[in-house]
């Protein structure tokens, strides 16, 4: 299932000339940082090791520029953002869910720079609300040097659960995680503590969890609790 998807339009590595344009976006960000934001700061993270170190500290700050809506003056490092497709390669990235696990698809076909840059001018397409707090996930994305999957996701999330549900409605996979209706009232702190301490005992191998999924469900009820104690003091 397709979850997010960016298509950059670039120039062909060989020549001379260094363009960029954005083609299909869909980036859902909402609740941020959705899977739009989540492929964003992926394809940051994937390209940016490679970007040249000299060039790092003027992605921050077009990264910052954007964040803030901040007029972009072209060209920016060293390549031109246009909106003129003709001519140029095509690389296209996605995000993809089966089941509850997530995976991205790089199709990279021009330079690393050219794919970051991509992912940045993807962030100014977005509403000013939503731009505010996808940016701060570049940022974050620029600086990983791990591996590009689970780890990452929960970075970029803020989460320690990657969980597909988790990610598309957090709220609604915490209250069912610990009990409660996903789509009924927010329960009072009193109740997430009472639900969390039963279901930990549940699933602790003490009293009869398994112990090979104990560790994956402990998180999970960490970060159930975390999001409604999260919610209840918004």
């Amino acid at each position: 299932m397709l979850l997010a998807e960016l298509e950059i339009f670039h120039t062909r590595r060989a020549q001379p000339t260094r363009r960029l344009s954005l083609g299909n976006l869909v980036l859902p960000v909402d609740p941020a940082p959705g899977f739009g934001g989540l492929l964003l700061g992926a394809v940051v993270a994937r390209h940016a090791p490679d970007v040249d170190s000299d060039l790092q500290a003027d992605v921050g700050r077009l990264i910052r520029e954007i964040e803030h809506g901040h007029r972009i003056v072209q060209p920016r490092l060293r390549h031109r953002f246009q909106v003129d497709q003709h001519g140029l390669a095509r690389s296209t990235h996605r995000l993809l869910g089966e089941g509850d696990d997530l995976d991205f698809e790089f199709g990279t076909q021009g330079s690393d720079l050219a794919m970051v840059l991509g992912a940045v001018y993807a962030v100014e397409r977005l509403a000013p609300e939503h731009r505010r707090r996808v940016a701060p996930l570049l940022t974050k994305a620029l600086a990983w040097r791990g591996p590009i999957g689970p780890a990452l996701i929960a970075h970029l999330a803020g989460a320690s659960s990657s969980a597909l549900a988790s990610l598309a409605d957090p709220r609604g996979w915490a209250l069912e995680l610990l009990g409660f209706a996903p789509d009924g009232e927010l329960p009072s702190k009193r109740e997430i503590t009472k639900r969390y301490r039963q279901r930990m005992r549940d699933v602790h191998p003490d009293h009869g969890g398994e112990a090979l999924d104990a560790s994956k469900a402990i998180l999970d009820l960490n970060e159930a609790r975390r999001i409604l104690h999260a919610e209840r003091t918004a």
